[in-house]
């Protein structure tokens, strides 16, 4: 008999209401419909009873582990769960001994692993002989992006499912649901139940859990429940962010994105999510020096002092009083004028150099200290240009073999308009003097 034969009962009288409420069928399932619409990988997959290898990446509290459960009901094979954390090289070896031995006997094996991406490369890499061979169909599950966290040679034997978080409707119908389960219908006050589904933040199994500590405090004579009510009986969850690994990098995107596209409002609050999970505060405060280089550069030169300024200041306070300075910069950046021209002009610069080789200066520009290299002719002819009309002599400061390029092209707008016109005028000046474009 499959291990599933027990995990799909209504569960005994008092069980968790998790459990209690984990669904029976696939149309009990919430808020990932997108996977079951008709021509889908899943959908085809399920009525041929023949599973492919799957990944399923979402978020905590989104129905993986449910949705695996399903699958293996579903396609009527030997269904063994476990999770990468408890799991090491030996378990896996006698899973997959024990997966060969039903093979003999016309039985496939599913074997679900929460957290796949807890194992290591050369965990991960023991799955394919045995994925190959048919003995058994894997369905992972992991909240981290799987091209990230899986090896190639597995994700190129798997097929992906993207879940999706909860939003407020799936999470109403899971609150109308232990409500149906406990035979109480909690009253709430304009609001309250709307700061209920923010607390869960997109986690099923977290507002299921908050119910039921609302329904075993009920009291028929209870007032409606308020949002400082819930504030006062439910914990303060702890935002969903991993300092290591994929949401790290989602968060610091979006946050320099925000900075790049002006938009302060937003950047401030990715900032906020940054701190409030958890991150190294000068790790922000280095990315933001950054962003004054690469995206404003000197369309405001006061971009990067005041970063560094933040910086400084930071380490000087220490948190929470620093990141007041942190967040100042956050404004100052967002709502700076922008320009790439600085950055642009860098990898251009590098571009040429690589292609260039090994050019000399040209000899002018070449100081000669000692007698054999002013025999040679070093120093002939330079022009100090604070002696020359406006300052600028024109000369052609790159190597006499390479053609000029124009590295810098600055913006019309912010400090960089002022920049254009010193180098229009300059160029204009080289070319009266023959110092070439």
């Amino acid at each position: 008999m499959s291990e599933t034969g027990s995990l799909f009962s209504s569960g005994a009288k008092g069980a968790p209401l998790a459990e209690r409420l984990r669904p029976k069928t696939l149309d009990d399932v919430v808020g990932q419909g997108h996977l079951f619409a008709q021509g889908s990988l899943l959908q085809s997959a399920l009525e041929t009873g023949h599973v492919p290898n799957l990944i399923l990446w979402g978020p905590p509290g989104c129905g993986k582990t449910t949705l695996a459960r399903l699958i293996a009901e579903k396609s009527a094979s030997f269904f063994v769960s476990v999770s990468a954390i408890f799991t090491g090289t030996a378990d896996l070896k006698k899973i997959f001994e024990e997966a060969q031995a039903r093979l003999r006997v016309g039985q496939k094996t599913l074997l679900f692993v929460d957290e796949i991406h807890r194992f290591n490369r050369a965990q991960q890499d023991t799955f394919l002989a045995h994925l190959e061979d048919g003995r058994l169909t894997l369905v992972g599950a992991t909240t981290e992006n799987p091209s990230f966290e899986l090896n190639g040679a597995l994700l190129s034997r798997s097929h992906v499912l993207t879940l999706k978080r909860l939003e407020a409707d799936d999470l109403d119908v899971l609150a109308k649901r232990c409500e149906e389960a406990w035979g109480v219908t909690l009253a709430f006050e304009e609001d309250a139940r709307a700061l209920l589904f923010q607390m869960a933040d997109g986690d099923g199994r977290a507002l299921i859990h908050m119910m039921e500590a609302l329904l075993r405090a009920h009291q028929e004579q209870d007032a409606p429940l308020t949002q400082e009510t819930l504030l006062a009986r439910l914990p303060k969850r702890a935002s969903l962010y991993d300092k290591g690994r994929d949401g790290h990098y989602s968060l610091i995107s979006a946050l320099h994105k925000s900075i790049r596209g002006s938009d302060v409002n937003a950047a401030l609050y990715w900032f906020a999510r940054m701190l409030e999970g958890g991150e190294d505060p000068l790790y922000l405060g280095r990315r933001l020096l950054r962003m004054a280089s690469e995206d404003i550069g000197l369309a405001d030169p006061n971009a990067l002092s005041q970063a560094v300024a933040a910086v400084d200041t930071f380490e000087r306070l220490g948190s929470p009083e620093g990141e007041l300075a942190l967040a100042q910069v956050v404004i100052y950046l967002a709502t700076a004028p922008k320009s790439n021209a600085a950055y642009v002009a860098y990898g251009r610069a590098r571009d040429l150099a690589k292609r260039a080789g090994s050019l000399p200066p040209p000899s002018f520009a070449v100081n000669a200290p000692t007698r054999l290299m002013q025999t040679q002719g070093y120093g002939e002819g330079y022009l100090y240009d604070h002696d020359q009309e406006d300052a600028f002599s024109g000369q052609n400061y790159f190597p006499d073999a390479l053609p000029r390029e124009a590295l810098y092209d600055p913006k019309d707008y912010g400090f960089e308009r002022e920049l254009r016109k010193r180098l229009d005028f300059w160029h204009k000046k080289r070319q009266e003097k023959g110092g070439g474009a």
